[in-house]
């Protein structure tokens, strides 16, 4: 009986085909994970663009969550969601997560401007499309006609829900039409008007609304066409804060029921890696990584401005 012939290249090849894959196994199975929590607004860009940019260039795992900014931050300071790095629209939520003691700095890294926002196929796109300062097409107008759906998010727990009062508040400062704020929203909630950050856009896009309030980056990403606000109420320059911005002012009871009183503050988007953050030195990475080149130009692609300002809390 003849005993088979042993190919010892065979037998190692084998092996090494064995190891290989179950190295690859290995390393998907135990891949981190980069958990990234954010503005609602702010779904597409990051979900879409950052995120798995990011991914792909360190071969780690991303995963990403949007909120109302406010609401997202409680989450985080309360310990019901965990995550590596937050990302927020207007200094605020961060200020909630530096109280909770899971912040010790914050980086600015876009910004973006109020828009107002429409639905293309709308009976009122056309007078939107036409839109502009002089008395003849005023957008407020078309927002104060009575059959117009307007939307807008929640002022309690997300900012952008805050600074559509805000710049309708100061329309009637700057178009000197008292009263055109209420005319517009009726009461500061109205549940008629008011959907999630992430919906808001999407119930724009299904015909739920004629028109919406949105930034400029968000919108743009969304494709959606969209009217431009002046300098003086759109919140995006800093150069308008003290005559204009600062003269505005609401207030509402809190998500605890106890009244607060809500000021305007910049349009920037700050991240920060928060510090119970499961992956410390990955969200470093990922903050540096959204000032870069190659991130700035995902954000300008979706519609995003430079960011502006200094470091919250920084050297």
């Amino acid at each position: 009986m003849q005993t088979p012939s042993r190919n010892p290249l065979k037998k190692c090849y084998l092996a090494s085909l064995l190891f290989f894959s179950f190295y690859c196994s290995s390393q998907s199975l135990f891949a981190q994970t980069l958990t990234v929590t954010y503005a609602g607004s702010m779904g597409v860009v990051m979900d879409n663009g950052l995120g798995p940019d990011f991914a792909k260039k360190n071969h780690v795992d991303y995963q990403g969550q949007g909120q109302g900014a406010y609401g997202m931050a409680r989450l985080l300071a309360a310990k019901k969601v965990v995550a590596d790095v937050f990302v927020s629209i207007t200094p605020g939520p961060i200020d909630v997560l530096k109280q909770a003691g899971l912040v010790d700095q914050a980086q600015p890294v876009a910004s973006t401007r109020m828009v107002i926002a429409y639905n293309p196929h709308s009976r009122y796109a056309q007078q939107f499309a036409q839109a502009g300062d002089d008395k003849k097409a005023p957008w407020w107008k078309i927002l104060s006609e009575p059959g117009l759906r307007f939307g807008r998010t929640d002022p309690t727990s997300d900012p952008q829900g805050q600074n559509i009062i805000f710049t309708l508040k100061l329309a009637e400062r700057y178009y000197q039409q008292p009263g055109l704020a209420n005319t517009i929203m009726g009461e500061l909630i109205n549940p008629q008007q008011i959907a999630a950050e992430g919906g808001l856009l999407a119930r724009l896009e299904a015909g739920q609304v004629d028109a919406a309030s949105g930034y400029e980056s968000a919108t743009r990403s969304a494709k959606l066409p969209y009217v431009v606000l002046p300098d003086q109420i759109n919140l995006s320059n800093p150069d308008y804060s003290k005559l204009w911005y600062d003269k505005v002012n609401f207030t509402l009871a809190d998500h605890t029921g106890q009244p607060k009183t809500y000021r305007p503050q910049p349009l920037v988007f700050y991240a920060a890696v928060l510090k119970n953050a499961p992956h410390p030195e990955l969200a470093q990475q990922f903050v540096r990584y959204l000032t870069s080149a190659a991130a700035q130009q995902i954000f300008k692609d979706n519609g995003y401005d430079q960011p502006k300002g200094k470091s919250l809390y920084g050297q």
